[in-house]
């Protein structure tokens, strides 16, 4: 174990610049990698909110609609008439039903938990009965909805129909394109890394060469003299890791909730999303530096 640690000690100090550079360049494509993590779970945000891009939305009829279409609150009659209906479409992958509780939860969901009390009490600003039941529609095909929108518009108990799709389509788009470029940039940087360790490794090596010839000859294992490589692979990926959540972290504080807390179209990223995404993060450093260490020290290590 003496010996393990002194030749990690003397490998980090005989390469410091190599590794700050490893170091460096972990910290910035590991950040991408969980920034792309982050947008992931907006995307799912979105669509949880808004619907997806397949989905259409038919709104029922509230009590005291002003919708003229409405003579009045949709009956359960009428819920298996329009229910029917979308059953028969050849166009409907499937549908479920949104009840006036669920939209007002979402709706409270959205507010956030500090502004919870406007929905309770006598004065609140909206109570369940005040939104609309609603049935969620999953197309099949995004571009076949012209059969299952004239089949259900006009139909008693409908309100209105509406089709999230282009809105949707068009924030989840931008989104994505987000997602790739930072996924894109972090597997550059990611190889980028992973040519820095291996020169790492292969400079390390040299270095010790002589050591490393005393090693075999007294019979030491190869896994014995791999091992201080292994361990400052190791040590550049946890403070990669370190740099990369902080970052993450500092990004969900100072930008989510600090700037964009009143935020109200749909919700953002919370600190569940962020641990998702450091977890990403601490799985993928270890695996950046340790597998091509894994592989080119074989190779090295031989004298």
């Amino acid at each position: 174990m003496r010996y393990v640690l002194s030749n990690l000690g003397q490998g980090l100090r005989r390469n410091t610049s190599m590794h700050l550079a490893v170091v460096l360049t972990l910290f910035v494509s590991l950040s991408l990698v969980g920034f792309g993590a982050l947008l992931n779970k907006q995307t799912d945000h979105i669509n949880d909110q808004l619907g997806s891009e397949l989905e259409i939305t038919a709104y029922l009829c509230r009590k005291n609609d002003n919708n003229p279409d409405c003579l009045g609150e949709v009956t359960d009659a009428q819920k298996k008439a329009i229910v029917k209906v979308v059953e028969a479409s050849p166009e409907v992958a499937g549908y479920r039903f949104e009840s006036q509780e669920t939209a007002f939860e979402k709706t409270k969901e959205l507010y956030g938990p500090e502004e919870a009390d406007r929905f309770e009490g006598p004065n609140a600003i909206l109570r369940p009965e005040d939104l609309p039941e609603s049935i969620w529609i999953t197309l099949k095909d995004p571009r076949e909805f012209e059969g299952i929108t004239s089949a259900v518009v006009g139909l008693d108990g409908v309100a209105r129909l509406v089709d999230q799709r282009e809105t949707v389509g068009q924030i989840t788009g931008i989104v994505d394109w987000l997602q790739r470029a930072a996924l894109i940039v972090a597997g550059v940087l990611g190889l980028a890394a992973l040519l820095l360790v291996a020169n790492t490794i292969r400079l390390a090596a040299f270095a010790r060469r002589k050591e490393i010839g005393i090693m075999r000859l007294v019979g030491a294992s190869t896994l014995y003299i791999a091992l201080p490589f292994l361990l400052e692979a190791l040590v550049t990926a946890v403070i990669g890791v370190a740099l990369a959540a902080g970052s993450l972290v500092a990004f969900q504080h100072f930008v989510v909730v600090e700037r964009y807390s009143g935020f109200t179209v749909f919700p953002l990223v919370d600190w569940a999303d962020l641990a998702y995404a450091v977890s990403v993060v601490g799985i993928a450093g270890p695996v950046i530096t340790l597998v091509p260490t894994l592989l080119l020290t074989r190779k090295y290590v031989k004298v």
